[in-house]
């Protein structure tokens, strides 16, 4: 009978898009956390050359460095301040809504950003697109772990909307430059004058683009309810193990912002590289960061046999950093930024993926205090990675002293493997759906 065969076929089409992430949701998820991460790419290198021109003639090295620090830690300040709450709202209202007012605020500061004139003013757009922007990755997160409808489906997802962070931080400079020429051929507009300009208006249209995009297809309603099957015992170990795990994210962060603030000044002050060379060495490391998550939840690997990676990534991780003061020139420097970045690489979509399993029908919430927590240690690291290189006597010492605290996160997941256990019901359904 055609026509009952063609009705089940609608059915079961119709099921699989309305019970898990479509196809067109997922695109406009993986672009959402792109444009946030180009947009921060596409500023930071613009940074310096604002401040020189805001402060006028007689702005010294150290003001601009100081102020470029600053306006930095601000942005990720707000992160770490407004990605609980734009979480849990998510959870609350639906993760359509808070997604479109993130895309469409970040669009704003950045066609903001075009015009200020003053240097308060930067402070005041940095911290509003944080705001914004911490609105935008834990809710595409919270979406994939609430709609998702397998443990693999949701692992592979949330390692595609973190790949597409880091291209969109890799390529962010690149895009911001190729627009500007393009936008400066085409209506011979001054470079001088009109490349911040241009870069940032992009950025904002493509936002605005991205969010009218996301209002047709990413649901408007709150995900599967996994607390419904969670037992009393389940609901203590996951109260106890989130937040081990967000400590996790806070130290792997915290060594990834010590360490790419040390590879730039350990690259010129000590090892006379050219900026060809560092910035080869950023690429190598967003690169090697890039092929990790997508190789993690690829399907080689099981969901649920990752949580026995992440001691040694850790340990891998801890090596790595230790090792950096003693890499003494560009070929050994090249094989210990492949070590940590394949190690943080590994171990960032990995605490996201546990995170989400554990999190129940808290989804928006858990996943953004682990983006406050990422922040947060970004934060603190970087600063830590900046102060303590300038101490003569302490050469070193930050790298050193984060390698300890990395160990500290070791011993604290030796445990982690017999405790992250998915339900036995949820793996038996993987199981079956992988089977059939």
């Amino acid at each position: 009978m055609p026509g009952l065969a063609a009705a089940q076929m609608f059915v079961s089409v119709n099921t699989k898009h309305t019970s898990g992430v479509s196809v067109f949701t997922m695109a406009a998820l993986m672009l959402a956390v792109f444009t946030v991460s180009v947009g921060f790419g596409v500023v930071l290198p613009l940074l310096p050359y604002l401040i020189e021109r805001l402060l006028g003639a007689g702005v010294t090295a150290a003001q601009v460095s100081r102020h470029t620090g600053l306006l930095t830690a601000v942005y990720t300040l707000s992160l770490f301040l407004f990605a609980p709450m734009w979480g849990r709202l998510s959870d609350r209202r639906g993760p359509r809504g808070v997604l479109l007012v993130g895309l469409l605020g970040f669009g704003v500061t950045m066609l903001v950003f075009s015009f200020v004139e003053s240097l308060a003013a930067v402070y005041a757009e940095r911290f509003l697109s944080g705001m914004f922007a911490a609105a935008v990755t834990p809710v595409a997160a919270a979406v994939i772990g609430g709609f998702t409808t397998t443990e693999q489906g949701r692992a592979r997802r949330l390692a595609f909307v973190s790949m597409a962070g880091i291209a969109g931080f890799l390529l962010g400079p690149m895009l911001g430059v190729f627009v500007t020429r393009f936008a400066a051929d085409l209506f011979t507009l001054a470079m001088a004058s009109g490349s911040a300009a241009i870069a940032l208006t992009a950025t904002a249209l493509l936002a605005f683009l991205v969010a009218s995009a996301a209002a047709f297809v990413v649901p408007s309603g709150e995900g599967r309810d996994r607390s419904q099957k969670a037992t009393g015992a389940a609901g203590d170990k996951t109260a106890w193990l989130v937040p081990k795990l967000l400590i996790l994210t806070f130290i792997v962060s915290a060594g990834v912002g010590v360490f790419e603030v040390g590879l730039a000044l350990r690259g010129k002050q000590e090892l006379g590289l050219t900026p060809y060379q560092i910035a080869l060495m950023f690429t190598e490391c967003s690169l090697v960061m890039f092929v990790m998550q997508a190789i993690v939840f690829s399907p080689w690997f099981k969901p649920d046999t990752t949580r026995w990676l992440i001691a040694p990534a850790l340990a891998v991780l801890a090596a790595g950093l230790f090792l950096v003061p003693w890499a003494s020139d560009f070929t050994l420097m090249l094989l210990v930024i492949g070590a940590v970045a394949a190690s943080a690489g590994i171990l960032s979509p990995i605490l996201t993926y546990w995170i989400s399993a554990k999190a129940e029908s808290a989804q928006g919430w858990e996943l953004g205090k682990q983006t406050a927590a990422a922040s947060l240690g970004v934060t603190l690291g970087s600063a830590a990675g900046g102060l303590l290189y300038n101490l003569a006597a302490l050469q070193g010492a930050s790298f050193v002293l984060t390698a300890a605290l990395t160990v500290l996160g070791f011993l604290l997941s030796l445990r982690l493997p017999r405790l992250l256990v998915l339900p036995t019901a949820c793996v038996r359904s993987e199981h079956d759906r992988t089977s059939n």
